[in-house]
């Protein structure tokens, strides 16, 4: 695969951000997917994760915790391509402002915005079916009581799925790769390998691991999409932090920086 290189002037933004691997995700509109990005883009992980959790998770009807959400894109995206139920939590986004992207996207019926830190769930226990998160996981996932409480929430057989910035390999010793110097910041200790995650969520006894994996070529989609971000979003913020996040993702070039993907099943 060659590398992604900056576009021309010329090149089309829904072309631009449409991949072969990501079908589902590019029949959504490429401008409301910049405007609403908070992260790596989140459609592209979720088409990723979804495979993992399986068509009997993901069943019409199902309830699911969209843990993370942000502007609940990833929430919009369960509800029109599984036609779940959809329960789409975050902490930062008000409810009422993921309503209205909701409801925009017609799907009102089948996603509920709630006000939710990861701590503090206001939900029963075996609420749902599956539980969700996409670039949000590490933040809170990595203490080793987490998940126990966490998957209380699952009914018995129901799947948690996530999708985390990650390396390849842990990382010895305290300081980061030479190369990424420049650019490392504390909360990136929360990355971690596939098979830290395999074994971390293994050791809490909440959930049989069935996949731990590595997306190939996953630096490159996100340097793609830092590009464009940086280049069409209205937001200053998301423009900085997207130039910064690309100029560490061309150092890096896949050594180091990635994504995981982590499926478990509860018993």
């Amino acid at each position: 695969m060659s590398d992604i290189t900056p576009h021309t002037p010329h090149d089309d933004l829904a072309s631009r951000l449409t991949l072969p691997r990501y079908p589902r995700s590019s029949a959504y509109d490429a401008r409301w997917t910049v405007e609403n990005a908070m992260g790596p883009h989140a459609l592209w992980l979720l088409e990723w994760l979804a495979p993992a959790l399986g068509l009997d998770t993901l069943r019409p009807g199902a309830r699911v915790l969209d843990l993370g959400c942000g502007r609940a894109m990833t929430s919009v995206f369960l509800a029109k391509e599984y036609d779940v139920q959809v329960t789409a939590a975050d902490l930062w986004i008000k409810p009422d402002e993921n309503a209205r992207r909701i409801a925009e996207a017609g799907v009102a019926d089948r996603v509920l915005p709630v006000l939710a830190e990861a701590h503090d769930l206001p939900f029963g226990e075996e609420s749902f079916d599956a539980i969700v998160s996409v670039d949000a996981y590490q933040y809170f996932g990595t203490d080793d009581l987490y998940l126990p409480t966490l998957s209380r929430l699952l009914k018995p057989g129901g799947r948690i799925g996530v999708v985390v910035p990650a390396v390849p390999a842990e990382i010895e010793g305290s300081e980061p790769p030479e190369h990424l110097k420049p650019f490392w910041e504390p909360a990136f200790w929360c990355f971690h390998s596939p098979a830290w995650w395999r074994r971390h969520w293994t050791r809490s006894g909440a959930v049989e691991v069935e996949t731990a994996d590595w997306l190939a070529d996953g630096w490159r989609e996100w340097l793609l999409w830092c590009d464009v971000v940086a280049e069409e979003s209205a937001e200053e913020f998301h423009v900085r932090m997207s130039r910064e996040n690309a100029r560490m993702l061309r150092a890096d070039r896949g050594r180091t920086l990635g994504f995981a993907r982590v499926v478990g099943r509860r018993p």
